[in-house]
């Protein structure tokens, strides 16, 4: 297992949001985050990004315990991860090749050619033409702009990729194509994949396994499959979360 939560509580001063999480993720494996409005899914993954410190429990990351690491050894553990936002958090300033190439300025030492180059490559590996790459964010699309923040994501080549609602925004021929990106980037470059998600088809189709939050703990961890053998399914309270506007 790549990630191992035992034990793992977190809270905002007095008020408990998760009490005593036990779960792990696999190498190579597209694990899913899920729960209804309010049961810290985001806070989940902020525990596992250098985002918010638990109060209790550990989590083990590559084998090493994430929030007793010095200042060196987390930021070595920093580079072996990468965060693709919720909305993208595209810089509006800067093109579409600045936009991606912006981490490998900060800690490669390349040259600038160095740089566009591999800019470039991950550009056309997310699937965008090179045409795209002089345009700005706000010339761009909604599944551009998650394309092109997925590109700035993997420049550096994570072991693991963090996604807040990858799909949040997108129309459902969208969602469904950027889905099967993050299929294929996992399958070609072995990166192990943590998204928080409420897309249904996402849920489905995509995830290996996933966990469930609900009332501080977690209500269900495995697949889809499994899940639908269980009597009481906590997937359906989720639904009907969402079908009421919860988030």
């Amino acid at each position: 297992m790549i990630i191992k939560a035992t034990d793992l509580t977190t809270q905002f001063g007095d008020r408990v949001i998760h009490d005593g999480l036990n779960f792990h993720v696999n190498e190579a494996e597209i694990y899913g985050l899920l729960g209804g409005s309010g049961t810290g899914k985001s806070t989940l993954m902020k525990t596992m990004i250098y985002l918010k410190e638990p109060s209790a429990g550990k989590v083990e990351m590559l084998g090493r315990d994430l929030w007793s690491l010095d200042e060196a050894a987390r930021q070595e553990m920093k580079l072996a991860c990468s965060v693709m936002f919720q909305f993208g958090a595209l810089y509006t300033s800067m093109n579409v090749l600045e936009n991606i190439y912006i981490l490998l300025k900060e800690y490669s030492g390349m040259s600038e050619r160095s740089m566009r180059e591999i800019a470039m490559f991950w550009l056309q590996k997310v699937g965008l033409n090179e045409n795209v790459a002089l345009q700005y964010p706000s010339e761009l699309s909604g599944g551009m702009k998650k394309r092109v923040a997925m590109a700035r994501a993997l420049v550096l080549s994570p072991k693991i990729l963090f996604l807040d609602e990858p799909n949040s925004g997108l129309d459902p021929s969208s969602a469904r194509a950027f889905d099967e990106l993050v299929v294929e980037l996992r399958d070609t470059l072995g990166v192990t994949v943590v998204m928080v998600t409420h897309d249904i088809d996402s849920i489905c189709t995509i995830l290996d396994r996933f966990l469930i939050l609900q009332d501080k703990k977690i209500a269900f961890e495995g697949t889809f499959e499994q899940l639908m053998q269980m009597p009481e399914n906590p997937l359906e309270e989720l639904l009907k979360t969402r079908k009421n506007g919860g988030k």
